[in-house]
């Protein structure tokens, strides 16, 4: 689940939900299971993950391979935002707790969220 870090409070909302349901619809159900399981398995055991971090750079071969061909219509600018929407989802879900935040790098900003777990 995703907390706010300031009330630790489970935040339930989808933000961009007409987005994620557009895109989401666009593949089936065995794509977006594959794409759940891989981040699922990819937060699994650990403690801190940042979603541009996670697909690398071709995704071609990969399970994301349809976000970027079938959800997003080979938009490459959609296919980021989808795929941090998609990781937002599934960390939602989890059963564990996670925090969220924006951080930089050696002073330049990460592109996507850094999710990091709480433990409480």
């Amino acid at each position: 689940m995703i907390l706010n870090i300031d009330t630790l409070r489970p935040i339930t909302d989808i933000p961009y939900r007409q987005d994620f349901d557009r895109w989401r619809g666009r593949l089936s159900d065995a794509q977006y299971d594959a794409i759940m399981v891989a981040l699922n398995e990819r937060f699994d055991g650990t403690d801190i993950q940042t979603s541009s971090w996670i697909p690398g750079s071709d995704w071609m071969g990969t399970v994301y391979e349809p976000i970027y061909t079938t959800a997003c219509l080979r938009d490459f600018n959609e296919s980021a935002l989808c795929f941090g929407l998609f990781v937002w989802v599934a960390v939602q879900n989890r059963e564990d707790e996670w925090g969220f935040g924006r951080y930089k790098l050696k002073d330049i900003p990460i592109s996507g969220l850094t999710y990091f777990r709480v433990h409480r």
